[in-house]
């Protein structure tokens, strides 16, 4: 049985930083992307990253946020600087296979996905 286990999420400041932690297990997949939704908007693809270390950002999140992976850990990370109010929302891994020279944020890409951590930044 595979999961996804989300950690990190909680409250800051605006202006502070978070940074999220998934542990993945008993999946095959070759990317792990981050994604967000706050209740009444679309679900955002925020970051991505492949095993080779190739990595996408959404427009909204670059310059702030930074992914990256422990793979002898299976572990992917997010870390979110410059944090504003527009970025809380409960933010989501998930993984799946991708045969692209970069990892894309469409989400219907992602088959796997974690349970979720609630980010809330006041202003």
């Amino acid at each position: 049985q595979g999961q996804l286990v989300e950690s990190g999420g909680g409250s800051a400041q605006s202006g502070g930083s978070l940074r999220l932690s998934c542990a993945a297990s008993g999946y095959i997949y070759n990317t792990i992307g981050w994604f967000r939704q706050d209740p009444g908007k679309q679900r955002e693809g925020v970051a991505a990253i492949d095993l080779i270390g190739r990595s996408t950002y959404a427009d909204s999140v670059k310059g702030r946020f930074t992914i990256s992976q422990d793979n002898a850990k299976n572990t992917v990370y997010l870390q979110m600087d410059s944090l504003t109010p527009g970025d809380t929302a409960m933010y989501y891994c998930a993984a799946g296979v991708q045969s692209v020279q970069w990892p894309l944020l469409d989400s219907w890409m992602y088959k796997y996905w974690g349970q979720g951590t609630q980010v809330t930044v006041s202003s």
